[in-house]
């Protein structure tokens, strides 16, 4: 699977599941690339690079999202 692949393929996953929770753990991520973890972080890193997806961190949690959604995306961004 290259880059293209997985990148739609994650996008349009998350958005179906957007309704029910806008965080995934790294695990969620993997399996709907069907990779083994070290692969798929590659393309993990190389998505939140490029901006398709957001990384976020509880400090003890680590998750990944679209940009702009979720409960804190309003509050993120306040001055």
């Amino acid at each position: 699977m290259d880059y293209e692949e997985a990148k739609e393929l994650i996008v349009t996953s998350l958005t179906k599941k957007l309704k029910m929770k806008s965080k995934f753990y790294f695990n969620d991520l993997s399996k709907i690339l069907e990779m083994k973890p070290r692969e798929a972080k590659k393309i993990v890193n190389k998505l939140v690079q490029d901006g398709v997806l957001e990384y976020w961190s509880s400090g003890s949690t680590s998750m990944y999202g679209l940009p702009g959604t979720g409960k804190q995306s309003g509050a993120e961004h306040e001055d």
